[in-house]
């Protein structure tokens, strides 16, 4: 190595000592956002550790709640964070501390979510909270969701002076998610998003009113579903006190139409305060989610409905992980937890027997079977009610359609009316023997079937009356 080569190398070497060097200087400077940070909290914050702390993507509005609540005595504001995209990848020390980007306060990002029905709530999306907390100086970085980034949940970071006070606050904060949530006492369902179903988004629903009246079934049938569901809720504390197990599960099974969507509506209306969770279809595989709400809001009900897309045997398809999930949430509470878990389904001989046998994942089975010519009568009654059929042709029309169901009666009326209102005039008792006629034909066979009618138990594949009107599941 020659001098000149060797005299380079060196002035290189001080060149990049005295790069890093400066890096190193710049780097401990703190950011616009991490002075206000720091003269919140009094302190230098560069030894100060945060604490991250998650939530389901549906509970972002009860942290927004919850922080609300901590923070109504501050005096300071929150405030938002500048530098768009980049900052959804940085920790909050990050923020604080960049060589590159200077964070600074910002208007904050909102969201506007459900928390009813039919209302919204203004929800911080990304902002900073600067908290008195038991007279000591607490800094809250709330996130929203943002799967697009990898974030697939709500997200908040928590520094303080130490992590006594970061604990004790988080704890205080978990308390008002539960005492403030706006999920507690509603009827919702979970939906996935466009960026894959990891996090569950919740939509709310109205709680339905439906009378017992409205529910046509074998006499006892219904009343024997409500005592189970109803009445171990409002026993809870004797059951407590004697030993006795709150969980419960309900399998109610039989063919389309029959009334197990009209049976657990009823019971959600008799249930005014409990929290509900409604899974069905693809929404089905967000049962842990559901399970643990229901654990955190009871009184809940869960809400399986057409479980036998997900819960057949497993040698008929293979190994099936949704499967495993429906029993693992169906086990995972504890006896002591007042939570229900109501399964329906229309193919009851091809459900996985772990999940309709085992004690303490299914303790009553109910088959709401195809109505009898008496339930007949009243569900063909109760469809033609205020339309001007004579008593007469309603009950003939019913004892006529052997086999059918609510839904068959309900298509019927509606196709009378609809024939009448084609010709401009009253619908009268021909038009529903004309469209009864219609679809008792033989070519009708298809709509028959779908209405849940025209089919015995043997084609539809069902064992009518395999495990009689109700069923409590022992120990095998």
């Amino acid at each position: 190595m020659d001098d000149i080569t060797r005299e380079f190398l060196s002035t290189f070497q001080r060149f990049m000592s005295e790069v890093v060097n400066q890096a190193a200087v710049e780097s401990s400077d703190l950011t616009p956002l991490g002075v206000i940070v720091q003269d919140f909290l009094g302190a230098d914050i560069a030894t100060l550790p945060a604490i991250t702390h998650g939530l389901p993507a549906h509970r972002l509005v009860d942290a927004d709640l919850a922080l609300a609540e901590l923070g109504r005595d501050s005096e300071q504001p929150p405030v938002g964070v500048s530098g768009g995209q980049q900052r959804e990848h940085l920790a909050l020390s990050e923020l604080l501390f960049s060589p590159h980007s200077r964070f600074s306060p910002s208007p904050i990002d909102y969201l506007s979510i459900a928390d009813g029905p039919e209302t919204t709530r203004r929800v911080i999306a990304f902002g900073l909270h600067r908290i008195l907390f038991e007279g000591r100086p607490v800094v809250v970085l709330e996130r929203a969701a943002q799967p697009q980034f990898g974030r697939v949940g709500a997200q908040l970071e928590i520094l303080s002076l130490d992590t006594e006070t970061s604990s004790r606050f988080l704890d205080e904060f978990s308390r008002l998610v539960l005492s403030l949530s706006v999920l507690r006492g509603k009827v919702l369902s979970f939906t996935g998003n466009e960026y894959g179903n990891s996090s569950a988004g919740a939509t709310f629903l109205h709680r339905p009113t439906v009378e017992a009246d409205d529910v046509v079934l074998p006499p006892g049938v219904l009343e024997t579903v409500v005592r189970h569901v109803v009445g171990i809720g409002e026993q809870r504390e004797r059951l407590l006190a004697a030993g006795q197990h709150l969980k419960r599960g309900v399998l109610l099974y039989g063919p389309p139409g029959t009334g197990k969507t009209l049976t657990v509506r009823h019971l959600l209306s008799r249930t005014s305060g409990t929290t509900a969770v409604l899974l069905t279809g693809s929404s089905i595989q967000f049962i842990t989610q559901a399970a643990e709400l229901a654990r955190a809001m009871q009184p809940a009900i869960v809400v399986l409905e057409d479980v036998d897309l997900v819960a057949s045997e497993r040698g008929m398809h293979g190994p099936q992980p949704l499967l495993f999930a429906v029993l693992d949430a169906l086990d995972g509470l504890d006896g002591d937890a007042d939570v229900t878990f109501i399964l329906t389904t229309n193919r009851v001989q091809v459900l996985e027997r772990a999940l309709a046998e085992r004690p303490g994942r299914v303790d009553l089975a109910v088959e709401i079977p195809l109505p009898d010519v008496g339930s007949r009568r009243r569900l063909f009654r109760h469809y033609a009610s205020g339309l001007p059929f004579s008593p007469r042709a309603i009950d003939a029309a019913a004892d006529r359609a052997v086999e059918t169901t609510g839904s068959f009666a309900k298509e019927l009326v509606r196709r009378a009316v609809l024939s009448a209102a084609e010709q401009d005039r009253v619908v009268t008792d021909e038009d529903l023997s004309t469209a009864l006629d219609e679809l008792l034909d033989a070519g009708a066979q298809l709509a028959r079937n779908l209405l849940g009618g025209g089919a015995t138990l043997e084609q539809d594949g069902h064992s009518h009356g395999s495990w009689g009107a109700y069923t409590p599941l022992t120990s095998s």
